[in-house]
């Protein structure tokens, strides 16, 4: 069974990968993919198999897939070059006798309006259109996404944001690659949409409330007009596509577009999420 998994130099990539190896898979049957293969010599060095794949080279990408089984397709991070990238990528695990693409897109694709669910609406067509078995994982807002900004919340004492009252079913980005491990192990799948998130949504003010719990110092939500989120976040140093992509994405936090009822998350890993409660526990290293 060769699963290949790719941006496997990406933080999710690389714990689907630890996670393929935790349930057992052998070693010779994973194959990791990225454009540097360099930062995956360590997982060489365990017997996984490396091999380079370029989203732009289509040549390259059919080779990387070569001999294959299932693919897990981890989108890419550039969203302008997301979509093309996505269907060099179908294309070439086609052409490589692929008998499963196991894509990860984004909660609520289908209805969303945020910038972000585009390009994954558009290349979940294009994968339920390719002709190859599939399998969407609709992966919702990271928990990491805030636990790496506590130390900036600690500093400024406010947690800022477009969100308004919205909540987010986050979860842990080790949730969501287990669920993908989970999903690339296991049979019965091809033609499944599942809505992953955290068993517990909360809103930015709760976030809030939470860090200023578990730091012991006091923490507000700052909710503001989405052009001034948007100028702050352009101020901290973000590239002006990434600001817009974020800020836009509170509005669609905004409006549900990052909430879910579903329990798939917690179904697919056998255990109840990572808590923000934890996650920050964890982040402050206490």
């Amino acid at each position: 069974m060769s699963i290949a998994v790719t941006g496997a130099t990406g933080q999710l990539g690389r714990l689907v990968v630890e996670d393929l190896l935790r349930r057992g898979v052998a070693p010779h049957d994973i194959i990791a993919t990225g454009r540097d293969t360099g930062r995956l010599a360590d997982l060489a060095g365990r017997g996984v198999q490396v091999r380079r794949a370029d989203f732009a080279d289509s040549a390259g990408l059919t080779e990387a897939f070569k001999g294959v089984r299932k693919v897990l397709l981890v989108s890419t991070t550039t969203v302008g070059e997301r979509f093309d990238n996505h269907t060099r990528a179908i294309d070439a695990a086609k052409r490589a006798g692929a008998e499963l693409i196991a894509y990860t897109s984004t909660l609520n694709a289908h209805s969303a309006n945020m910038i972000l669910a585009d390009a994954h609406a558009k290349t979940e067509r294009y994968l339920r259109d390719s002709g190859v078995p599939w399998v969407v994982l609709r992966n919702g807002w990271y928990l990491d996404n805030y636990t790496s900004q506590v130390p900036l919340y600690l500093r400024t004492g406010a947690v800022a944001g477009s969100a308004g009252t919205g909540r987010v079913s986050a979860a842990s980005r080790r949730d969501y690659a287990e669920a993908a491990a989970a999903v690339l192990t296991s049979e019965g799948h091809a033609g499944s949409v599942y809505e992953l998130g955290g068993d517990t949504a909360f809103t930015l003010a709760e976030l809030a409330a939470a860090l200023s719990t578990a730091s012991g110092q006091g923490v507000v939500y700052n909710d503001l007009p989405v052009e001034q989120y948007r100028s702050a976040l352009l101020g901290a140093g973000l590239p002006a596509e990434m600001a817009e992509v974020l800020s836009d994405s509170d509005l669609g936090l905004g409006r549900g577009e990052l909430f879910t009822a579903s329990s798939d998350l917690r179904r697919l890993i056998g255990r109840p999420t990572t808590t923000l409660a934890d996650a920050l526990t964890e982040a402050l290293g206490s």
